[in-house]
């Protein structure tokens, strides 16, 4: 008979690590009384957003222009090891309540900062894991249906970002990510090849106009264009040029940040040379849309343009996925609001803006108790952990969303989704 596995916690151990974006983050292990051990990271945002929980920084202008982690490192290798040594790892609850405790900031995390929390919330997790000795996936899968029973059935539908405009890209575009989708009843492996293939499809268009090739901080493609439209067309051109049929295999996505492109007189694009009014930018929406199609658009309005919000879920969500971002901030009290308002047809998802994992869960428990999709995203500035592959098939999300099919940060987590499919599909 095997012995029984200690699953106390002995400590934790962080260290300070460099994202893909070239900014510090933290990376925590937890070790449990077994040896058993767990390891995450944090990713990071190109900007914190006002409703996100707050990072923990330096604030050393000498080291790294102050965004060093150390101060993050210190607080989990003492206050933080010190306050969960003995706890039982397996109780998730348990370890974020602690965490959220020895902040004293519910919210903002002003504290011991989000990044902070979330590495040691994580890092605990995959310690369970490995002491049991099953797939990372599975034991979250395990702990989120005590929130919502949520059998493992699929692999979440991957959304490819193939030309970055905003702040992800080289300046000449509005819109941060232009994007496809696979049709939702592919296998992940082909969607996956799908992906790949019009990726490639689309350097070899960029590469024939001489329009640069460049990529941005999540894989895209930056090219000199000069409309927001070009790159639909541009994207378009790609899946007409291959076996794939427009429509029927591959679909068309929009993450448009809007909040960075309005100013006080309204929406201003490229496209126009005065301001939309946000009656007027829907009104231009539901032109593209019309257009090309549009199946999944994200962040299409200010974050706290709420009435616009509401306008353009009424008048588009009957075959446009309406997604927030920024809106709801993976915050449960601003996605209570959405639905309410009826704001929004499906929420992004990214842990580091809230803290734990059980708060996080309890947002995607809310969301689909009432109906809104779920899209596990990555950030900007990524690692190589694959925490949130394993993550995004735990609570069983619509949708994922790692960037482009291309740079090592990304290509993990959607090679790790590839390797859970051959386990389970």
């Amino acid at each position: 008979m095997d012995r029984q596995i200690d699953m106390r916690i002995y400590g934790v151990f962080a260290r300070e690590i460099i994202n893909s974006r070239a900014i510090p983050t933290i990376e925590t292990t937890v070790v449990l009384n077994s040896g058993y051990r767990g390891t995450s990271s944090v990713s990071t945002g190109m900007a914190v957003g006002k409703y996100d929980a707050m990072e923990l920084r330096d604030n050393d202008e000498n080291r790294f222009g102050g965004l060093g982690v150390t101060k993050a490192v210190v607080a989990s290798n003492t206050t933080i090891s010190q306050a969960l040594k003995g706890k039982a790892s397996d109780d998730q609850s348990l370890i974020d309540k602690t965490l959220i405790e020895l902040d004293g900031n519910a919210t903002t995390k002003a504290t011991i900062g989000a990044n902070t929390m979330l590495a040691v919330s994580q890092a605990t997790a995959v310690a369970v894991a490995n002491a049991r000795r099953i797939p990372l996936y599975a034991y979250l899968n395990a702990v989120f249906s005590q929130y919502v029973p949520t059998p493992i059935k699929r692999i979440p539908t991957p959304i490819f970002n193939l030309i970055n405009g905003g702040k992800h890209g080289a300046g000449n575009l509005d819109f941060q990510e232009f994007q496809i989708l696979p049709a939702s009843n592919k296998k992940f492996s082909e969607g996956y090849q799908m992906g790949v293939e019009l990726y490639n499809a689309v350097k070899k268009i960029l590469l024939f106009r001489n329009a640069g090739h460049a990529v941005g901080d999540e894989g895209g493609f930056t090219p000199n264009l000069f409309t927001n439209t070009d790159a639909i067309e541009i994207i378009l051109e790609a899946i007409k040029s291959s076996p794939y049929q427009f429509g029927i295999d591959a679909f068309l996505g929009l993450d448009l940040a809007a909040s960075l492109f309005k100013n006080d007189q309204g929406y201003l694009i490229k496209d126009r040379a005065t301001p939309y009014s946000t009656k007027d930018f829907i009104s231009y929406l539901k032109d593209i849309h019309a257009k090309y199609r549009i199946l999944y658009l994200e962040d299409s309005l200010h974050a706290d343009d709420w009435s616009g919000w509401t306008t353009i879920t009424n008048e588009m969500d009957k075959d446009t996925l309406i997604a927030a971002d920024d809106l709801v901030a993976t915050n449960k009290t601003r996605l209570e609001r959405a639905i309410s308002e009826k704001a929004c047809s499906a929420i992004l998802v990214k842990p580091n803006r809230v803290g734990t994992l059980s708060e996080v869960f309890d947002t995607i428990a809310l969301a689909k108790k009432n109906n809104i999709r779920i899209v596990v995203s990555h950030r900007s500035g990524e690692t190589n952990d694959t925490f949130l592959a394993d993550f995004a098939v735990a609570v069983q999300s619509d949708l994922v969303k790692f960037g482009a099919p291309a740079r090592g940060e990304r290509i993990a987590k959607y090679n790790r989704l590839l390797e859970i499919a051959e386990h389970k599909f």
